[in-house]
């Protein structure tokens, strides 16, 4: 049962790194390449369309065992310290005020358009 803690630990400070991300991408003082990971991230971990559909035996959930946590991790710590620690209260603060999972439409679009090029790149090939 320990493990099911850790677990649970661990998927809440994901969740909460997400919605902290949005408020580094706002903030005047992150760089620009944190910006821009941090948009991307947050768009695509917001997004209510996975990458690879969750239906697909062990790939399904490989974006979010893996490739979701390596992002976030890797924006925080593109994040200068002083601003994550700001951003990280805005994100706590706007989660306990607000008790819901924030969504992004955006996010939903790139995970569209990456499917679509995607299908259009197979039928291009396959149509040769």
């Amino acid at each position: 049962m320990k493990i099911f803690k850790v677990l649970r630990g661990w998927a809440s400070k994901l969740k909460r790194d997400g919605v902290t991300l949005w408020f580094v991408c706002k903030h005047p003082e992150t760089p620009w390449y944190a910006k821009a990971l941090g948009l991307f991230v947050v768009a695509y971990a917001l997004s209510p369309i996975d990458l690879i559909p969750d239906f697909i035996p062990v790939l399904g959930y490989l974006d979010d065992v893996l490739l979701l946590p390596g992002l976030i991790w890797l924006a925080i710590r593109l994040t200068p310290a002083e601003v994550l620690t700001d951003c990280r209260q805005q994100g706590d603060a706007w989660m306990a005020q607000e008790n819901i999972k924030p969504r992004s439409l955006w996010g939903a679009a790139l995970v569209l358009v990456v499917w679509i090029g995607a299908g259009w790149g197979i039928w291009m090939w396959l149509a040769r």
